[in-house]
């Protein structure tokens, strides 16, 4: 493995626990020695060179910046040996990025695990039904989803073309909730609430359960019913007591209104006066948006 951030150790680990041998491990940070020392104890930690000359599957766990150099440069010092598997957990990138390695006779596969790590243990066990973005030559395909499954998780294909526009979808629903979670805590324990998490936990957990069931037929809240006076309100107070939450809290209601206005939820005279609202809290560079594909949001 060369990589030791969150992700790594915990794939490395469950390959251990379908009967892989872990033979290597590359790691620069304190941190990324710790947790290759807690998730692969005994595992000795080398250069990434000598990760590949001890392996015969080798796992790239970098960030996704830092792949194509990593691939290029370790293809271009004969690190790559013919028929090494040479995987890669990037969401961005598919098999492309690992063409260096092709040449050199490496066998490429694209494995994103659809998951967010802790780089803890418990990581291990969260694999167990993760789903996992899968690109591969044809003929490498079953290799693929071998492993996928040897990990507990469950393959999907992606086609090449197809993987940015497939990691841009998961991080917009799983980045982007974390950052409007930790700001809606903020935002409670401020109005006075001594446990923000306990209050958001049932209601959260049920937005979530409801969306991924129903779609956007589980709209509610202010937007949806087109209560233009009651956003106008909200916007108001954040103006006041988190004027840095203002910008996602607009753009998040447009896209709201849209949505439910494309599918018969907001009544167009009631969504009127709504984006009238929106369009006048955002400033005048920035009209109200009537479809569900603007680029003003």
């Amino acid at each position: 493995m060369v990589g030791a951030g969150r992700v790594g150790p915990a794939l490395a680990a469950s390959l251990q626990l379908a009967g892989h041998r872990p033979v290597a491990v590359s790691g620069v940070s304190d941190a990324s020695v710790r947790r290759a020392a807690a998730l692969l104890p005994d595992v000795p930690v080398v250069s990434p060179a000598d990760v590949l000359a001890r392996s015969e599957l080798v796992l790239l766990t970098v960030p996704d910046d830092a792949l194509p150099g990593l691939v290029e440069g370790l293809a271009e010092t004969g690190a790559v040996r013919p028929g090494q598997l040479i995987v890669h957990t990037s969401g961005r990138y598919g098999v492309g990025v690992l063409e260096p390695a092709l040449r050199a006779g490496g066998l490429p596969l694209a494995l994103h695990p659809a998951m967010t790590f802790t780089g803890t243990p418990v990581d291990v066990q969260r694999l167990a039904g993760c789903s996992f973005g899968v690109t591969a030559p044809e003929e490498l395909r079953l290799a693929a989803e071998a492993l996928v499954i040897e990990m507990g998780g469950e393959p999907e294909w992606i086609e090449e073309s197809a993987r940015p526009l497939y990691h841009a979808a998961l991080a917009l629903g799983a980045n982007h909730l974390v950052t409007l979670v930790a700001e809606a805590m903020e935002l409670l324990r401020q109005a006075g609430v001594g446990a923000p998490d306990r209050m958001l936990g049932p209601l959260l957990g049920a937005a979530l359960d409801n969306a991924l069931r129903s779609g956007d037929a589980a709209l509610t809240g202010p937007v949806a019913r087109g209560d233009a006076g009651t956003v106008a309100a909200h916007v108001a107070e954040l103006r006041k007591h988190a004027p840095g939450t203002v910008a996602g809290y607009l753009a998040m209601a447009r896209a709201t209104a849209d949505r439910a206005l494309a599918h018969g939820m907001l009544k167009p005279e009631l969504a009127e006066e709504l984006l009238g609202v929106l369009a006048a809290e955002t400033g005048p560079a920035q009209g109200p948006t009537t479809g569900t594909d603007g680029d003003s949001r």
